[in-house]
């Protein structure tokens, strides 16, 4: 079966750094796209950044452009989110979401997220 496994998530004071992982597996992993999500009780989940299969292309939320940074390495079939200058209200679940983009039969699948907790 298809996995996706998130990691690297933990406790981290304001203005730290957390890098986290999202292996995937059962899948050529270089067909599918990646967004990572995050979602807080109070909030709706939010798209916060994505990479293209090829990791030519990213975007960002704006409200975690030029502090986050997605990559991908297709070799280890891992993207990675690497967070810095992290505030309060970054702390929520995030979610991995790998995708096919495929017009015909278009896949997705979810991790179970990793909780990150920006906190003094």
């Amino acid at each position: 079966q298809v996995q996706v496994v998130e990691s690297g998530g933990g406790l981290v004071q304001p203005g730290g750094s957390l890098r986290l992982s999202c292996a995937v597996s059962g899948v050529i992993f270089k067909f599918y796209a990646v967004d990572w999500y995050r979602q807080t009780p109070g909030k709706q989940r939010e798209l916060v950044a994505g990479i293209s299969s090829g990791g030519a292309m990213t975007n960002y939320a704006d409200s975690v452009k030029g502090r986050f940074a997605i990559s991908r390495d297709n070799g280890k079939n891992t993207v990675y989110l690497q967070m810095n200058s992290l505030k309060p209200e970054d702390t929520a679940v995030y979610f991995c979401n790998a995708q096919r983009k495929r017009i015909t039969t278009p896949e997705d699948y979810w991790g179970q997220g990793t909780q990150v907790t920006v906190s003094s």
